[in-house]
């Protein structure tokens, strides 16, 4: 079993704008950024930043499988495809239940048959979104954060992260569940962060988490139980780090074999000489800039990036 993949496909915009309907629980989405930033000029931006990012993968040995979004629906965030599908070794394809109704339209058949096209098996699709109609939602390797070596699924439930949903997702496909709630301070309060992988990221061999998000005591201290069995080297980031999307990075390998750390610029430069040190020992890191992404979409390039782990056909 692979933790980490060569190939990830990503969806080029053609209407990002802030989405209004994720903006209720996303406190990441900048409101005087979406003042200052008309529509148009934001997917102009977007597709700018969007460019940059997939040629830094790609010249770095990443297969990097483009489908651009189509003007038939209102998807302002159709850059982030990681919230509704994910893919597996063993064909599998998992279908998610989505909170906003206008990023439901994002599951379009096409990029299956892309996947299909470029050579990928795809065996089942394991559809969860008629969970929708009873409004719970689980937004994919957003709210699911997989250690697939060790078959271990954490979650940090939210409102887009339903538990009983997330235990049948663990029982479909054979993972331990590990449940926790990670908070945010948003005007003194504390409130749940929509997404798990904003607050942490998995190796190989490393974890980078906040542990400060985890207010209740017994269970940080479980999810740092369940990293420690596994060998994880637990690298801890701030809150303020998270606030610069430091948590949401991801790690690939490109055909050569070499590991890969990809954030965005605006993570990086949140990260200490310490930090930055201890991640290069497993991988070089990459950090494109993607600022209006990142302001206007509350997500960053963990989200942008879809997993390809189907075997080829």
């Amino acid at each position: 079993m692979k933790q980490i993949t060569d190939t990830v496909f990503m969806v080029r915009p053609v209407q990002f704008r802030l989405n209004e309907q994720t903006a209720v629980n996303n406190y990441y989405q900048d409101q005087e950024a979406h003042g200052r930033i008309k529509n148009e000029v934001a997917n102009n931006k977007a597709q700018e930043e969007f460019d940059a990012f997939t040629t830094a993968l790609k010249n770095k040995g990443i297969n990097v499988i483009i489908i651009s979004d189509d003007e038939k629906n209102d998807t302002p965030d159709s850059i982030f495809p990681n919230n509704w599908i994910s893919t597996h070794q063993n064909g599998d394809i998992a279908l998610y239940p989505m909170f906003a109704e206008n990023r439901r339209l994002e599951r379009r058949p096409e990029v299956l048959d892309t996947l299909e096209k470029e050579g990928f098996s795809i065996a089942n699709i394991i559809d969860y979104t008629s969970a929708e109609d009873e409004g719970y939602f689980l937004e994919g390797t957003g709210s699911l954060l997989l250690d697939r070596v060790n078959k271990k699924a954490y979650c940090s439930i939210s409102p887009r992260a339903d538990e009983e949903l997330f235990i049948e997702f663990c029982e479909d496909f054979e993972y331990t569940p590990v449940i926790f709630t990670a908070y945010q301070t948003v005007e003194d309060k504390r409130l749940p962060i929509y997404h798990t992988n904003v607050m942490m990221a998995l190796g190989e061999n490393y974890a980078v988490i906040c542990l400060d998000c985890i207010d209740d005591k017994t269970e940080r201290k479980n999810v740092l139980k369940h990293l420690k069995e596994d060998g994880k080297d637990v690298i801890a980031i701030t809150e303020n780090q998270v606030n610069a999307f430091a948590g949401n990075m991801m790690q690939v390998h490109n055909e050569a074999g070499d590991r890969l750390l990809i954030m965005s610029d605006q993570a990086y430069q949140s990260l200490t000489a310490d930090q930055i040190k201890k991640l290069e020992k497993y991988n070089e890191i990459v950090h494109p800039s993607i600022e209006t992404i990142e302001a206007l979409g509350g997500g960053s390039v963990r989200c942008m990036m879809a997993e390809v782990f189907l075997p080829k056909a």
